[in-house]
Order: structure tokens, then sequence, then C-alpha cells
């Protein structure tokens, strides 16, 4: 029986497609065409369809095609086991996204519960040699495929924190400004510290009991992240206004824990890994992610892999068209050659992208 996926997918004055209308069944989506052509912003608008800001976290108004300046819109449809749902999100000129479900309004965390998308982009190929920040933000994607309601967890720390950091800019030492402000940070907080842990145990499992191509990844959380529990979180950061007032921020909390990754078989962090083992890594954790929510959802995610094809040799590309295959997922992946997704065969199909005078054309094959 096919997997949740989507059965349908319009475009309309989204980036480089003026309109695109595409009728899908549940195989992977192998999108070529010359780089430039307009491949990931399907993938960009489909990463919509998840909580967030998508695979570019572009503001709405960036995602308008230009000229124009009439605003954008995606539309879509879930196919698959009690699936059947349309989901319309579009933004005005000047105007926030704004988000349908079935004809009805509807908050982001809703899509998360509705359909789970996850992606690796080649902008993610430096993960692991960058700055924390970008390892969070891919954690706390992964958390949320499992924890929808994680998303508003960490909404609610980051308003509270940005208030919290504004008093201690302005020096602000009345503990009676503080008190609510540090009691929502640490009820937020410890739910992010509880919802990151059981993400990485699950993946830590689906790694374990998997017979892959890609190496496993043994992951952890470091930083100065705070106690556990919203009490001791609470009493930390008052404890810790004297020092957060010197640095004019928040100094403990999970927005300082970092992911650390270490390649297990050879016990080398991943940081220190050759770029190939590097790329192999996240693709493992993706693999290990989508198999932990098939397992829990009955269900696998719909995955967004850009470029992935281009970056693997002949063996470790048929791997993952296999290991995609046996996950019945619907991957949509991208390449700038027919000839990257030969080993697919028909197993997927396929969708041709060039594109004339700037407006992107999409032609389907199977």
């Amino acid at each position: 029986m096919p997997g949740l996926h989507l059965s349908a997918l319009t475009l309309s004055h989204f980036r480089s497609h003026l309109r695109a209308s595409l009728s899908l069944d549940a195989r992977p989506v192998a999108i070529f065409g010359p780089n430039g052509a307009g491949k990931t912003n399907i993938l960009e608008a489909v990463s919509l369809l998840s909580p967030g800001r998508g695979l570019r976290r572009a503001a709405a108004g960036e995602l308008a095609r230009t000229p124009g300046g009439i605003g954008w819109k995606v539309t879509a449809r879930t196919g698959g086991p009690g699936a059947g749902h349309e989901i319309e999100t579009w933004a005005e000129p000047e105007a926030p996204r704004q988000l349908r479900i079935d004809g009805k309004p509807a908050a982001q965390v809703a899509l998360g519960r509705l359909l789970r998308v996850l992606w690796l982009v080649p902008a993610m190929d430096r993960l692991w040699i960058e700055g924390a920040e970008g390892r969070r933000r891919f954690l706390d994607r992964m958390v949320m495929s499992f924890v929808p309601e994680h998303a508003e967890a960490v909404l609610a720390y980051e308003k509270a924190m940005r208030e919290r950091n504004r008093l201690l800019k302005d020096m602000v030492r009345n503990a009676a400004w503080y008190g609510a402000l540090e009691t929502q940070m640490a009820e937020s907080g410890a739910a992010i510290m509880a919802n990151r842990r059981f993400a990485l145990a699950r993946l830590d499992r689906a790694q374990r009991g998997a017979a892959t191509a890609f190496p496993a990844a043994a992951l952890d959380l470091a930083g100065p992240e705070g106690p556990e529990g919203a009490g001791a979180l609470a009493a930390a950061l008052a404890e810790g206004r004297p020092a957060d007032l010197r640095a004019g921020r928040s100094l403990t909390g999970p927005h300082r824990t970092d992911l650390e990754a270490v390649y297990a078989e050879k016990a080398i962090a991943a940081k220190l890994c050759s770029t190939g083992e590097q790329k192999a890594l996240l693709i493992s954790l993706v693999l290990a992610n989508a198999r932990a929510l098939a397992e829990d959802t009955g269900a696998p995610p719909v995955l967004l892999l850009d470029e992935v094809a281009a970056h693997l040799d002949a063996d470790r590309r048929a791997a993952l068209y296999d290991e995609i295959a046996a996950l019945g997922a619907q991957a949509w992946m991208t390449g700038t050659g027919r000839e990257l997704f030969a080993d697919l065969g028909g197993r997927a199909q396929f969708l041709e992208v060039t594109a004339e005078n700037g407006d992107s054309r999409i032609t389907k094959e199977g």
C-alpha cells in the first residue's frame, strides 16, 4: 500500500515558476535539469508544507516571482492512508504567510501533525564544521518530526528569551521584571530539552536496528543548556542574572546547546571526518529519522534531497535509492542529469525542469 505522499502540487508565482501543476503518485520524484532552471524551487515549495520557513529559511516576501509583485501560492493534496487533505499556503505583498487546511485557517504546527517532511540540502554539507546554530536548527527539525508540538515550545522560549535579553541590555536590575519571563523560559526550555533527548534516543535505536550502506552517527548534546526540569532551570536563570547582565544576554539554556556527532565505526568526531564521510553521516541521519517515523506513525515522511546524487559515488547512489524504495518514501531528489537517477528505473517518476527568459517549465516523463 502506498505511504503518505503528495498526490498533487500547484505553484503560482512562486520563485521562478509562473504556474506549474503536477499530478503525482507515491513513488520517488526525480527532478533533473540545468543549474538555475528552478529545481530547488520545487523542493522549497514542498518544504513549506511543514512548520517553519522552509529549506531556505526565506521570508514570505522573498518567495514571490519577480517581476510581478502579486504574491505567491502553493497548493497541495495528500494521498495515501488517512490522507486526502488539501493544504494551501500563500502570501500577499507586504503581508505574512497564511495557511489553510481543507479550506479552514490553520496554525503552522498543524502541518507537523498532517505531513512529516525531512530535507537535506547542499548548504548543510558544512554542518559539522560551522557554528552551533545550524546544528541546533538541524536537531530541532528532526525533533519536530517526532514531536510536532516542539515547534510551539521553541517559539515560546525564543520569545521570552528575546524579552529577557532586552531587559539585560537595558541593565534592568529589578527582579520583578524577570520572574514571569524566566518562568516561561524554564517551562518551554524543559520541554525542549526533554524533546531533544527523546529524539536522539529514537534516532539511536533506528540506526542500530538497520542494515545500511551509510555510516551510523553517535549523537550527543553539549553546551551550557542548564539543568533538567523547569524548576531547576528557572533557578539557574535567576542565579545567572549577574553574569547575564554583564554579557547583555542569556548565557544558560537550551539555546546554547550544541549537537555533537561521532562516526561510530571509526570513533572519529564528525568535524574531523572527510567531506565525503560528513555527507554520508548526514544522509544516514535523515534515513534513520525516516525509518523511525515510518515505524512510529505507520507512514514514512516525505524526503527532500537537493543535489544529493551528485555527491555520491555510483555504489552509494544505488544504495540510497534502494533504501528509499524500501522505506516506501516519496523522496523528491534533484540533479543536473537524468543519468544520475538511472538506478531508480521504473521505481520513480521523472520531472525535467528547463528555463526560458527566467521562467521555469516542468515536463513530467513518467
